[in-house]
């Protein structure tokens, strides 16, 4: 259990610290629209990773377990949202495409690195 949370953590600091960083890179490249992309993609993801860490929880702590569906309507309605959201910033062309991809990409840059580092700790530990 000790290497999930490390690991929860880890991913949940990186999202921000890597929104932060494509954040500051796109202000100092990058044209407004490029950059809103980054920065609005980065936030809808990261907001639903934080709350779909946060429902997890809630539903998987033993007092109060919840049903499944509830665990999914949940997850399904955080879903319609962020599309709508999507289709709002597209539809309206107040983002960049690329920037949107890009700042949307932000927590699987962070799972992708959590994963490098854990890969990174074993092999270090069989080395020993």
């Amino acid at each position: 259990m000790e290497i999930q949370k490390r690991l929860l953590i880890f991913i949940t600091r990186t999202n921000w610290v890597l929104l932060f960083l494509a954040s500051v890179l796109g202000v100092s490249f990058m044209k407004a629209d490029f950059v809103r992309g980054i920065v609005f993609g980065g936030l809808i993801v990261t907001v639903n990773f934080h709350l779909l860490a946060r429902t997890l929880k809630k539903a998987l702590t033993p007092p109060y377990m919840a049903a499944y569906q509830t665990v999914l309507a949940k997850y399904y309605l955080r879903f319609i949202a962020s599309g709508l959201i999507i289709f709002i910033l597209i539809s309206n062309h107040f983002v960049n495409l690329i920037g949107l991809f890009i700042g949307l990409s932000i927590v699987v840059a962070s799972i992708f690195l959590a994963m490098a580092m854990e890969i990174k700790n074993l092999f270090l530990k069989e080395a020993m």
